[in-house]
């Protein structure tokens, strides 16, 4: 055989191989399809509009009225200078907008549930309905950012965080309507049902950036990407600590890139999610996919999450060169159970370096143990080069069902240095390792000792 030949051989199986583990070039083209929102050259600085950086003066109507002046110039840049400015109330996008928030500069909403009224059609844990509007709320807008080095204050921590003792009749009852197919113009909550509004969603948007602004405090989720597509979110950092404060919810999203974030989060730090139960399966045309995470720093409960709510799917999802910078309970986590039905697939994790965690890599299609007739379809998993310094339960967890089996894990360069329980592999089908090690590396046998 031709050496040339043969050594070209050898180069495309290796490129092969690498590609099979993690497929560089579909996230390039990912990133590239990807567009920047682009403004046009209006803007307008709130002081001039009577706003007052005091952390005292309402400047609801401020914001709102260069929101409008915006609008009529077919979009521009809001400048938010340095100051602490109160908002009773939520801000409402338009398209072509950037939210400039300056140095120094801290929008600090109020927690009033009354000025986020009226209802605005948003999703609570994976269901369509009309509730508090978030407090900065943006529905069917392109080319929208938000950016700057300045801060978002959510107000999270007094008035919300009551709300989540009381939530469970509001909870149950969407839920409900979800599953029993209620028209969504008639799933009315807010008031009296104490479902807390998520920080910042985009429903319906395209061409979305948020960059290096700091959030904190939130009542509910952080930065939740609703049925949006062509998403930036890079350089950002947080410091929230409230209940069910997930850093970045994407959900029915399409084409995001989430790159250079520092966590610090009362919950996941990146749960990538599609609907909940039988209104998520109505909607399969629109999975969560195409979806790259790189260069982030984790803090809070899990690293990157996908589930639970995930019934119309989720796929093409590539995280690499991450790590911990504090505590994290599990390092990546999938999440199903038989309620959702759907598919988790083409899972690309590579690169991560954990410290401590109570799980490494955990993928579950029975989560909490619940629901009946609509497993879900977990296949083409592949995780390499991760380090863990300690899993203080368990190093890997595999679990599917016998009747419905996790199919394809791939797991090459792996090492745990400590774990109370190395391995759990159940109802799983070509589960392959390469170069995996839980606990110390064992080196030559020892030779039998001499009498």
């Amino acid at each position: 055989m031709n050496f040339k030949y043969l050594f070209l051989l050898l180069l495309c199986s290796v490129a092969f191989s690498q590609n099979s583990d993690f497929p560089s070039a579909k996230v390039d083209s990912i990133v590239k399809r990807i567009q920047l929102p682009v403004f046009p050259s209006y803007q307008v600085n709130v002081l001039k509009l009577g706003a007052k950086g005091d952390s005292i003066t309402d400047n609801k109507k401020a914001f709102d009225k260069a929101m409008a002046l915006c609008k009529k110039n077919n979009g521009g840049t809001i400048i938010v200078p340095k100051g602490i400015y109160k908002i009773n109330g939520p801000i409402h996008f338009v398209s072509n907008v950037n939210l400039k928030i300056e140095k120094g500069a801290k929008i600090k909403f109020s927690d009033n549930p009354k000025d986020y009224l009226p209802l605005v059609l948003t999703s609570w844990e994976g269901t369509m309905l009309y509730n508090y509007s978030p407090l900065i709320y943006a529905n069917n807008c392109n080319n929208i950012a938000i950016s700057g080095e300045g801060t978002i204050d959510g107000e999270g921590g007094k008035v919300w965080k009551t709300f989540k003792a009381k939530e469970v009749e509001g909870k149950n009852l969407s839920r409900e309507m979800n599953h029993t197919n209620v028209p969504i113009e008639n799933r009315k909550f807010g008031e009296s049902y104490f479902l807390r509004p998520q920080m910042i969603q985009f429903l319906n948007c395209k061409n979305i950036l948020v960059e290096n602004v700091r959030i904190e405090n939130s009542p509910f989720w952080c930065l939740h990407l609703l049925k949006s597509q062509s998403i930036t979110i890079r350089g950002i950092s947080y410091k929230s600590l409230n209940h069910n404060n997930d850093g970045i919810d994407p959900e029915y999203a399409k084409d995001v890139l989430i790159e250079n974030v520092n966590f610090d989060n009362g919950d996941d730090n990146v749960a990538i999610k599609a609907g909940r139960d039988h209104e998520g399966r109505a909607n399969t045309a629109t999975p969560s996919e195409n979806i790259v995470i790189r260069n982030c720093n984790f803090k809070g409960l899990h690293g990157v999450v996908i589930g639970s709510e995930m019934s119309a799917g989720v796929q093409n999802v590539f995280v690499e060169n991450c790590k911990t910078s504090g505590y994290l309970k599990r390092g990546i986590y999938l999440k199903t159970n038989a309620d959702r039905g759907g598919y988790i697939k083409n899972i690309f994790v590579r690169n991560i370096q954990l410290d401590e965690v109570e799980d490494c890599l955990y993928i579950t299609a029975n989560y909490h143990g619940e629901g009946k007739g609509y497993q879900s379809d977990i296949s083409n998993v592949y995780f390499s080069n991760i380090t863990c310094n300690k899993a203080s339960e368990s190093g890997i967890v595999i679990q599917g069902f016998s009747d419905k089996k996790i199919r394809n894990i791939s797991l090459k360069n792996i090492e745990i240095k400590s774990a109370k329980n190395a391995l759990s592999n159940e109802n799983a089908e070509n589960v392959t390792m390469t170069d995996v090690f839980i606990g110390q590396r064992a080196t030559v046998p020892t030779a039998v000792s001499k009498h």
